[in-house]
């Protein structure tokens, strides 16, 4: 049950409210100077009141409008003098791959061993099911959905993803401006002065990309349509246009909701010893990715919190905002967060399979 108690709010109602108390406490965070405060301070905020009961809700539109502006401000620092770098960095965004497929096969065997008898009246294959894909390091979203197919407990799984997502968002921003570490960045935008006709244009050719992706049944198409097709101009030396910063505050805010508006008063009571488990392992998992991380930034040559945020556990739009935010590394990070989701959506399901037999009981 919720702790508070609210009358029937109309739908138009509960989205303006959440708006307005979003930017309220997004306004507090800029305020305190908090790091990341248009992202982090909507999604603690929307996600306390949430679990509290109160009315708030996302909207569909708003949230995708923001993935789209974010993947499109991200997609301009692929200039190409950074795709030169980036393409000189293939093994070790391939090992980023195998590291994260490895850590999540690792978290769902400790979790299927941990809530074995937890569990004892689950079907030992949903089981299986469950704790594998709720410790993939793939999107909430798409991992419930193939979580779905192969019959695992979904609500445990989005349970366990929202957390992680939740976990990573608020520490390793707070971590990184505790260190002192921001404004690293070299490679910022070629360009960055805000054009009309540009924004425009640039606004045309990333909306047909995105609704491509939607067409094809891309995961996040909004996000990754954009980022492409940005990509791809910015990579030929073409500079349209700046993204404005009041637009990309705006984007982080809805990002931020529809990340706060999945902590309902339902998921404060899903299996409590579930949460705390994910709760444990999400802080192990971000230390072991912090340690790869820097790893890799002495094989690379890169700074360690580049490596950091692109090795990290999180969200890809969570973590390239922190890149973009903070400026550390952006096109980098980016990459490795894009080129791990992807992998982790196309061999979750094959290494789930492999999982299974070489462990069928």
């Amino acid at each position: 049950m919720a702790f508070l108690s609210f009358p029937e709010t109309p739908r138009w109602l509960r989205i303006v409210l959440t708006l307005v108390w979003a930017w309220l406490v997004a306004r507090a965070c800029v305020a305190l100077h908090t790091p990341i405060p248009w992202m982090i301070g909507p999604l603690v905020g929307v996600s306390l009141v949430s679990m509290l009961g109160a009315p708030t809700e996302s909207l569909t539109p708003l949230r995708n409008t923001g993935q789209w502006v974010i993947g499109t401000a991200l997609g301009l620092y692929f200039t190409p003098e950074v795709g030169v770098l980036i393409a000189s960095l293939w093994w070790a965004i391939g090992l980023g791959v195998l590291w994260a497929l490895a850590l999540g096969l690792g978290l769902g065997a400790w979790l299927r061993r941990v809530h074995a008898g937890h569990f004892a009246a689950m079907p030992a294959a949903q089981l299986r099911a469950t704790t594998y894909f709720a410790g993939a390091i793939g999107g909430a979203s798409e991992m419930t959905l193939i979580a779905e197919r192969q019959g695992a407990r979904t609500d445990l799984v989005a349970a366990a993803h929202s957390l992680r997502v939740l976990l990573v968002t608020v520490s390793i921003p707070f971590a990184m401006q505790f260190s002192g570490v921001a404004h690293l960045d070299l490679s910022t935008p070629g360009i960055r002065e805000v054009h009309a006709t540009g924004l425009a244009m640039l606004a045309a050719f990333t909306l047909v990309g995105a609704l491509a992706m939607r067409r094809l049944g891309r995961a996040n198409p909004w996000f990754m349509g954009a980022l492409l097709v940005t990509m791809v101009i910015t990579l030929t030396g073409t500079q349209l246009s700046a993204i404005p910063p009041g637009l990309s505050a705006a984007a982080q805010l809805v990002i931020g909701i529809s990340l706060g508006v999945r902590f309902t008063p339902a998921f404060a009571h899903t299996a409590p010893r579930w949460l705390a488990s994910m709760g444990l392992a999400t802080v192990v998992m971000m230390l072991l990715c912090a340690g790869f991380g820097w790893v890799m930034a002495l094989l690379t040559g890169l700074h360690p919190a580049t490596m950091v945020l692109g090795t990290a556990p999180g969200g890809i739009a969570e973590m390239s905002i922190t890149a973009k935010v903070l400026q550390l590394g952006v096109p980098v990070v980016t990459a490795f967060q894009v080129c791990r989701l992807v992998a982790v959506l196309i061999l979750a399901e094959p290494v789930y399979h492999w999982w299974r037999k070489r462990h069928p009981t």
